[in-house]
């Protein structure tokens, strides 16, 4: 199979190349260059009208959870864990991560919430053919101190708890926590260096085991953080990734781009802001900390831009706003253009940066012989309407087969 591609986002090099033809054979892509020759009677797709790229990585999704905007954080996690059947979980879960597809991202990083390592298997059941679904790498359970993050549960009732996080009551258990997960063969470690609005947080020795044992095993750890305090302690630990990190500051910010640690951050765009809280009945007086709130994000994340920390496109929208997954994980785009954010390196974000992150670079969200087929396509002009254009996909491959071509 061979895609004539009008132009060709080089991921690695954060550049648009013309005029590529890209080779496909099986799952993988063969060769990809301007002067290859093309047989007779091959199967060839015309892309030659639109932008070709890797398929995108959202690196922060919750497909095995979802709330509406009025619901309780805490109530709704043990509705689900108490009164919804863990099948019927697992296939609600499979209809989100399919949805993915539709929108061009093609790999997700499931980062718990997720019950009894039901990511686990919807990642198997996807990679044997059974469901369709975008490249899932699974975390598991989530590490996390006493409580986890499901707040207000009366003593007496933690083991509720347990079927959602992983507690971790000593550096040697948490040697074991990894151990267990390794076992369950998941494909990245997420820890809660806190766990507001608990009280309690893993320590820093906890979390040191925790990444030392993960590193043996071949496995990254990127940690939860919302204050800065626990982000220091995370990464002084030896943390791969700090996800969240609403209030980093620039010391923090600083130690990150030194030890090579990535950010993924999870800010909503405007629009987003105030569907959510339309639909959630919220009364506008009382939200007019939004304007205050997305300044400071943007802020945050231009200096953690100018001091040299590698930026990984998550979205974190397990809320149901009346669009699909993969639709509401779009959103992300918007968010760091209208932040301030340049197309391209959003683009790199959400390819070459987010494969890098999970030890994939040379697999996935890139275009070179001996990378995963997982194409897309898009229509317009990525610099003059970047919004316009990374919401028009055209056409999506995973795994060299077509899930979606809207060209003709």
């Amino acid at each position: 199979m061979f895609i004539l591609a009008g132009s060709v986002y080089d991921s690695e090099q954060n550049s648009i190349l013309k005029n590529r033809v890209i080779h496909v054979e099986g799952r993988k892509i063969s060769n990809i260059g301007n002067n290859i020759k093309i047989p007779e009677n091959a199967k060839i797709i015309d892309l030659s009208d639109y932008t070709v790229l890797p398929g995108f990585i959202d690196a922060h999704t919750h497909v095995l959870f979802d709330q509406e905007p009025q619901d309780d954080f805490a109530e709704h996690s043990i509705s689900t864990l108490v009164l919804e059947n863990q099948a019927l979980r697992t296939l609600r879960g499979y209809r989100r991560a399919k949805s993915y597809l539709d929108v061009g991202i093609t790999s997700i990083k499931d980062l718990g919430n997720s019950g009894q390592f039901l990511d686990v298997a919807l990642r198997d059941a996807i990679n044997e053919g059974t469901i369709e679904g975008p490249r899932i790498f699974a975390a598991g359970k989530i590490m996390s101190g006493f409580g986890g993050q499901i707040y207000g549960v009366q003593s007496g009732y933690e083991e509720i708890v347990d079927l959602e996080y992983r507690i971790i009551n000593s550096p040697y258990d948490a040697v074991n926590a990894v151990r267990e997960h390794v076992n369950q063969k998941v494909n990245v470690i997420k820890i809660c260096a806190d766990n507001l609005p608990n009280n309690t947080r893993l320590t820093r020795g906890e979390m040191q085991k925790i990444t030392e044992t993960a590193h043996d095993y071949g496995l990254t750890v990127t940690a939860h953080s919302i204050s800065n305090r626990s982000a220091w302690d995370a990464i002084k630990a030896g943390v791969d990734g700090i996800e969240h990190g609403f209030f980093l500051a620039d010391s923090t910010l600083k130690l990150m781009a030194e030890k090579n640690v990535f950010l993924v951050p999870t800010e909503n765009s405007r629009s987003y802001m105030d569907r959510y809280y339309k639909i959630s009945g919220s009364n506008p007086d009382d939200l007019k900390w939004i304007e205050g709130y997305m300044s400071n994000m943007k802020e945050r994340l231009m200096n953690a831009i100018e001091m040299g920390v590698t930026i990984v496109a998550g979205s974190d929208n397990y809320t149901d706003i009346g669009v699909s997954r993969g639709i509401s994980s779009q959103d992300m785009f918007r968010t760091y253009y209208e932040s301030g954010m340049k197309p391209l390196n959003i683009l790199q974000s959400a390819t070459y940066l987010s494969a890098k992150s999970l030890k994939k670079e040379n697999e996935i969200g890139i275009l070179i012989p001996g990378a995963f087929a997982d194409i897309i396509a898009i229509k317009g002009d990525i610099e003059k309407d970047f919004i316009g254009s990374v919401e028009k996909v055209v056409f999506v491959m995973k795994d060299g087969k077509v899930y979606m071509d809207s060209t003709f």
